[in-house]
């Protein structure tokens, strides 16, 4: 099935407005109350499909758990769960390979969720400065050589970006990208 950018655009709006409502009216947004209603959304690099991408799949069997320092000073438990690997364009339109490591919580094992932290060139510049997410959501078992999307537009920051009530995971060094990623959240502080 080909892909309709037209019809990506629109669902990625749709999904942006909805995120924007919630963090003006829910009760769990992240922002203070105080906040809430000067609040005219988040502000968002322009949808671009090109940070839309399909990487590869190397599964981590290793099982082994890394620790990741919080904004807190804290730390969590993930255990590296695959290797994602991708071409995204760089300023020359050139299409470098890249990877990022996909993550699970120790106490989320299985759950068909992958955490996948990260930092780019955006870090501190136009972007939140301790790193930005992304997740993805799988049925069965990953396995070696399969695909999954990986949609840097839907990269958000952290809920610690909104409030200091918020503890949030850093990026390990290993998903630290060295291009710019002019794609999802920006940092509107």
């Amino acid at each position: 099935m080909e892909f309709d950018v037209d019809a990506w655009r629109a669902e990625l709006t749709e999904y942006r407005e909805q995120k924007d409502e919630q963090f003006a009216t829910a009760r769990s947004s992240p922002l203070p109350p105080e906040k809430r209603e000067s609040f005219d959304g988040l502000d968002y690099f322009e949808p671009n499909p090109d940070y839309r991408v399909a990487a590869t799949v190397e599964v981590d069997d290793s099982d082994e758990t890394i620790t990741m320092e919080t904004t807190a000073e804290g730390e969590r438990l993930y255990e590296r769960v695959a290797r994602l690997t991708f071409e995204v364009p760089d300023a020359s339109d050139n299409r470098d390979e890249h990877t990022l490591v996909a993550y699970q919580r120790v106490d989320q094992r299985g759950d068909g969720s992958l955490f996948v932290p990260f930092r780019d060139k955006t870090t501190g510049q136009q972007t939140y400065p301790a790193g930005r997410y992304m997740e993805l959501h799988y049925e069965g078992d990953l396995e070696d050589g399969a695909t999954v999307p990986l949609d840097f537009n839907l990269a958000y920051n952290p809920f610690c970006a909104y409030s200091d009530a918020y503890e949030c995971p850093l990026p390990p060094q290993e998903n630290w990208l060295e291009i710019v990623v002019p794609a999802g959240e920006r940092d509107d502080q």
